[in-house]
């Protein structure tokens, strides 16, 4: 009788490990997941990336047809070919009142990068200080709130009075304007960091710095990323009332000049190129976003 049970367990063995390797032949290998999908919602973000230049060429081409009916005052909103044709112009000729409008870019851009550096390097610091411990929140949040409180343009002439009307007043004002958002963002992002992450680390038993590398700083890079973009438009936006406050190059002098000689097509000219590379920055920094953050999904994918 055990002999006979055993044998039935036998076949019953056998039967199911023949089902098994007729299942699996019918399926077929297992293989990875497709890059399909992943080409196409590349494909399909370049694609929305086109459509979104049909809304401001539409404005350009309604303010070109208002402007060709004489519905616009010209010398109140030159048509879009007049300010082109004084932007080609800017280029090509160096007008003793202007310079040149690569030139202008060129400081403007380096007024930026160094403004920007200096703000955007403390108030990361000081976000990881404020976040990372209770006491360097006391110590640092007050302060940056109490900054955040003040009218940023309303301190020029404070500026004007410490630092004098060189260079230095306006990279402060540049650098004050990046430091505030970022901080905000970084402070906030490293807060909402969930606490298991970190009782993962102290079982992995990670060294205080590997915790914040491997677990503190990518938890708080969606947010720090949001707070980079803000603090790009602000700090553009510090760079254009700073320029205008005793400079002698840069595109807000450019602006300044053109006040003056009432040229309403060169103030047009130099916003443009502010509002370019405000737009350049900020793609860069979606760039990054997108590629930083490839592991999350959002609510359109």
């Amino acid at each position: 009788m055990p002999e006979t049970a055993d044998a039935g367990l036998i076949a019953i063995s056998e039967g199911r490990a023949e089902t098994a390797v007729l299942a699996s032949a019918a399926v077929g290998p297992v293989v990875g997941p497709s890059p399909a999908p992943a080409l196409a919602g590349r494909r399909q973000r370049r694609q929305w990336g086109w459509y979104r230049l049909i809304s401001p060429v539409a404005v350009i081409a309604l303010w070109q047809l208002l402007s060709s009916a004489g519905l616009i005052p010209a010398d109140k909103l030159p048509p879009p070919t007049t300010v082109w044709h004084t932007a080609v112009s800017l280029v090509t000729s160096n007008s003793p009142a202007y310079g040149t409008l690569q030139h202008a870019m060129l400081v403007s851009l380096e007024r930026m990068a160094v403004g920007f550096t200096v703000g955007g390097s403390i108030a990361v610091l000081l976000a990881l200080v404020a976040g990372l411990s209770r006491l360097g929140e006391n110590a640092v949040d007050p302060l940056l709130q109490i900054v955040r409180m003040l009218p940023l343009f309303g301190l020029i002439p404070v500026f004007i009075v410490w630092f004098g009307i060189g260079e230095l007043p306006k990279i402060i004002l540049i650098a004050l304007g990046a430091a505030i958002p970022l901080y905000l963002n970084t402070f906030a992002g490293i807060r909402s960091v969930d606490a298991k992450l970190a009782e993962v680390g102290r079982v992995q038993r990670l060294t205080r710095a590997e915790t914040i590398r491997h677990i503190v700083l990518p938890g708080a890079l969606p947010q720090a990323l949001t707070g980079l973009r803000q603090s790009l438009g602000v700090a553009w936006l510090a760079l254009v009332v700073a320029e205008q406050v005793n400079a002698n190059a840069g595109l807000g002098f450019m602006i300044s000049q053109a006040t003056q000689f009432l040229r309403n097509d060169v103030i047009l000219v130099a916003l443009a190129v502010y509002a370019v590379l405000g737009l350049i920055t900020d793609a860069l920094v979606r760039l990054l976003e997108r590629r930083a953050l490839a592991w999350r999904r959002g609510i359109l994918g």
